[in-house]
């Protein structure tokens, strides 16, 4: 199975997703880290990704989630898969693909972003994020407001994972 942590900057994709995997013990993909140089410049200049920006990360992404299927080891990945489209072409022809959208209010969220060090995501790109979401509607859907682990808990009952 691959979980796919999504949802707007800031909203916990990292925290829930590593804490997620190492209580699963499966293997933890950032998706931050498949941005090229060019993408992380653009977004820490304030500049919004196109789609033909995204189209090689999400490619790399749907790489790995490939590579994870043909091995059959479970992964999860952080991943802001805003737009269904992305969403679609992450999970193409992948039946054990899980979307599991974190949801929460801006402020809380905006308030998390300006609490965070080193993060080429600013503020500013916030609004940009919330734009371009198209919420899933057949995703496992997650209150950020929540604890982080009654997050991951919850996550584990709804995948039906918990003692797996």
């Amino acid at each position: 199975m691959i979980v796919v942590m999504m949802g707007v900057s800031g909203s916990g994709k990292t925290a829930v997703g590593r804490l997620l995997a190492r209580r699963l013990d499966w293997t933890y993909y950032e998706g931050d880290d498949f941005h090229s140089a060019a993408n992380i410049e653009k977004m820490s200049k304030g500049i919004a990704l196109t789609d033909a920006d995204r189209s090689p990360w999400l490619a790399s992404i749907r790489k790995v989630i490939d590579e994870c299927c043909a091995r059959g080891s479970d992964a999860v990945i952080a991943c802001s898969a805003l737009r269904g489209k992305y969403r679609r072409r992450l999970a193409d022809g992948e039946p054990e693909i899980r979307f599991v959208y974190l949801k929460g209010d801006p402020v809380i969220i905006r308030e998390r972003m300006n609490s965070r060090d080193r993060h080429y995501m600013k503020t500013g790109m916030l609004d940009s994020q919330f734009a371009s979401l198209e919420e899933p509607e057949d995703a496992i859907v997650m209150d950020i407001s929540n604890s982080l682990e009654d997050i991951v808990s919850q996550i584990e009952t709804e995948l039906a994972l918990v003692g797996r």
